[in-house]
């Protein structure tokens, strides 16, 4: 039985506690990217995925997920462990000596569901296709997932791997891009614009579509099963997903300061009081 949307609902208030909560707990990390995609990767694992139980680094006959910009690995992190990969009280350890839960997902930890080092941006998407060429010789017809950074894709080995997936027909495969329109030091415009999205993605071969608002668990669903829909048709799926950046949180919105900065004592309190605790902290 796949949650309804309320259900869905709450998990998405208790992940952004669980983003605020991990963030100001070490004084470092990255709050605003994690809460824009937090909608989306609720929708992703508990809706929309074909998971199996347990985890392995194959991940035959099931869809497979590669975080490609691993800054926003607190999201990554509280939806992995309320989603059943390993136990939420190991959110408490986020970004702490020998924790397996580090600043930028790596694989070297053994974390349950991490399938990829995701620190360095831009890579995401060749490993993604990789694994899409190994469920076509394995005779697997799950899909591959990946989600993207809009700031990410100034990096040129996505556009490399872009070439590659429409000229080699990587039709199993479903890249979504988080477009929020911020990154580090800036709006995207102002650090290196990236023009029309859908337009490079269309003149690369691949089908695009857009989830206008990207931070409504419905819309995604319906959108995502939209592109699930265009898949096996001989090109890669772009999804274009409109977040805000901070999203559920007011004073973390419409701004690029929370890319990499943790909220103080006031700020926990009153991002906190935004959403109420619904499954229960760590």
């Amino acid at each position: 039985m796949k949650p309804n949307t309320q259900q869905l609902q709450d998990l998405t208030v208790q992940v952004r506690r669980d983003i605020l909560r991990m963030v100001h707990a070490v004084n470092s990390g990255h709050p605003g990217g994690s809460l824009g995609c937090t909608e989306f990767l609720v929708a992703l694992y508990q809706n929309l995925m074909e998971r199996k139980e347990g985890f392995d680094m194959d991940g035959k006959d099931e869809d497979v997920f590669f975080l490609s910009n691993g800054h926003i690995s607190p999201v990554f992190y509280s939806v992995l462990a309320r989603s059943g990969y390993f136990p939420v009280a190991e959110l408490a350890t986020f970004r702490k000596l020998n924790s397996r839960l580090q600043g930028h997902p790596t694989t070297h930890e053994g974390l349950p569901g991490i399938r990829m080092a995701s620190g360095s941006l831009g890579q995401g998407m060749s490993v993604a296709i990789g694994a899409a060429l190994a469920k076509k010789l394995n005779g697997d017809n799950h899909l591959i997932y990946s989600l993207h950074g809009d700031g990410e894709l100034q990096e040129g080995q996505i556009w490399e791997a872009a070439m590659y997936a429409s000229a080699k027909k990587v039709d199993n495969y479903i890249a979504t891009v988080d477009v929020n329109g911020k990154q580090i030091d800036g709006t995207t415009d102002e650090v290196l614009s990236l023009g029309s999205l859908k337009a490079k993605f269309e003149a690369f071969g691949w089908d695009v579509l857009e989830i206008k608002e990207g931070n409504n668990i419905e819309a995604i669903i319906a959108g995502m099963n939209d592109a699930k829909s265009r898949t096996g048709k001989g090109k890669p799926v772009c999804v274009l997903l409109y977040t805000e950046m901070g999203n559920g949180v007011d004073f973390m919105m419409h701004t690029h300061a929370w890319h990499g900065k943790a909220p103080n004592d006031e700020q926990l309190a009153k991002g906190l009081a935004q959403n109420v605790e619904t499954l229960g902290d760590y």
